[in-house]
């Protein structure tokens, strides 16, 4: 049941496996007091302790694991990380607890950012998703104040400079609004920090509303709440495992489909409940809007 090092560390969502074997052939990962040589093979226990520059990090028991994605409707209010110190909402507070493995964000989006999020229990998938080399296609509907012209549109079409180099939106599509709040649709396969805002802001104009709702060929699910998460069949999973060339699963995790129906209506009924307070004061953009 011996598995090669870096699979278990990338499994475990600490990097790609080819990062790891970088650090693993500077000889900053050990295994039980023993520095690592590439090539090493572990059988992972909970009495195994692995260390990366010094720090033990935590990895999952080796074992027949199963690839699972979950497509999750984001708030804006929570922050894309398992813990704050400040008590604050987390994106991984209302994930299905799992045993043996973990949920790992495919990325980020910023506190006043809402709309799909993907997690994982394969950490490879995750880092393969978000590596820029792969160039996933991400969708985001804005809500912008401020005049929109001809000449802007081009600009953020052919590019500008951003303090951490050029960057431009792979397509502009307007969607509609009055006055200076308009709605547009824009792409981009990047994931850089906070890049449409910028994007808009380099122009001019303010971001005063930002909605991702979809993922490569993954779109945000009508009827998914926000706060409310589903998991993924077979297929989409496999479509994203293709994308990113990792060889496809066989089996699945979802409940049999009347199951399935029952759990689905469940978690929607519960996050509707966890969040109703939050109102629809905000208008939603035409793309969006939920039946």
């Amino acid at each position: 049941m011996s598995e090669k090092l870096q699979k278990v560390l990338a499994r475990s969502g600490h990097g790609s496996r080819r990062e790891i074997e970088g650090i693993i052939q500077q000889g900053r990962v050990s295994v039980d007091g023993k520095v690592a040589t590439l090539g090493d093979r572990v059988d992972v226990t909970g009495a195994t302790r692995i260390r990366i520059d010094g720090h033990v990090v935590s990895v999952l028991e080796t074992e027949e694991s199963v690839c699972r994605v979950l497509m999750y409707y984001k708030p804006e209010g929570e922050l894309c990380t398992r813990s704050d110190p400040e008590g604050r909402p987390t994106v991984f507070d209302r994930l299905p607890k799992i045993n043996g493995s973990r949920w790992v964000a495919v990325g980020r989006l910023d506190v006043n950012t809402s709309g799909l999020l993907l997690f994982t229990t394969d950490g490879e998938l995750a880092n393969r998703l978000m590596h820029p080399g792969s160039e996933v296609e991400r969708e985001y509907a804005v809500r912008v104040f401020g005049e929109v012209d001809d000449e802007k549109i081009k600009q953020l079409s052919k590019g500008v400079q951003l303090e951490d180099g050029p960057a431009a939106f792979r397509t502009i599509r307007y969607q509609g609004g009055e006055g200076m709040n308009q709605w547009y649709n824009v792409t981009l396969t990047e994931g850089r920090n906070r890049e449409v805002r910028r994007l808009w802001e380099a122009v001019g104009v303010q971001v005063s509303r930002l909605i991702r709702v979809r993922y490569g060929d993954i779109q945000l699910a009508k009827g998914l709440p926000r706060g409310g998460w589903a998991e993924m069949a077979l297929a989409e999973v496999n479509y994203l495992r293709q994308l990113v060339g990792l060889p496809e699963e066989t089996v699945s995790k979802l409940p049999v489909e009347r199951e399935r129906r029952r759990v689905k209506a469940n978690q929607i009924r519960r996050a509707i409940k966890r969040h109703s307070q939050v109102g629809g004061a905000s208008r939603r953009p035409p793309s969006t809007r939920r039946g």
